[in-house]
């Protein structure tokens, strides 16, 4: 089954990876998909883009092949999960040039922005409630 959007994330942000959980959640009808753009492997080719524009907006590809950038992700992501309402700003064309632009000054600070906001940081190693990390028990 093909999605109607995928969304390529960075999986070691704690913001990114606590939104990408959120919609997750309300992603009942299996609208979105998820791509961690720091697994091994990850290779953007087919999107046209070098990691280095992964790294500075979000991106996400439409199941026509359309990809989509930063705020333009942010809003068809909501809007498929039925919660458009949370980015209804982003419809509003005299507010997507400023909006774009915090949202592009945030990207480039996440680590940064994640920890102010209180944040953990990412465990890959980690999942569920239970954590590899420092228990000898628990290492695979």
């Amino acid at each position: 089954m093909s999605t109607a959007l995928t969304l390529y994330y960075d999986g070691n942000c704690p913001f990114c990876s606590a939104e990408m959980r959120r919609l997750k959640s309300w992603n009942k009808d299996q609208q979105l998909g998820f791509v961690d753009i720091t697994d091994a492997g990850f290779d953007p080719a087919h999107l046209q883009v070098d990691m280095a524009a992964l790294n500075r907006e979000m991106h996400s590809q439409r199941a026509d092949g359309v990809v989509l950038v930063g705020i333009d992700s942010l809003l068809a992501a909501y809007c498929l999960v039925r919660k458009g309402w949370i980015v209804l700003p982003l419809r509003v064309s005299f507010l997507r040039p400023p909006l774009a632009y915090l949202y592009r000054k945030f990207a480039a600070n996440r680590y940064r922005m994640s920890r102010w906001m209180g944040y953990a940081p990412v465990h890959k190693q980690c999942e569920g409630d239970t954590c590899g990390i420092g228990n000898p028990f628990l290492r695979k």
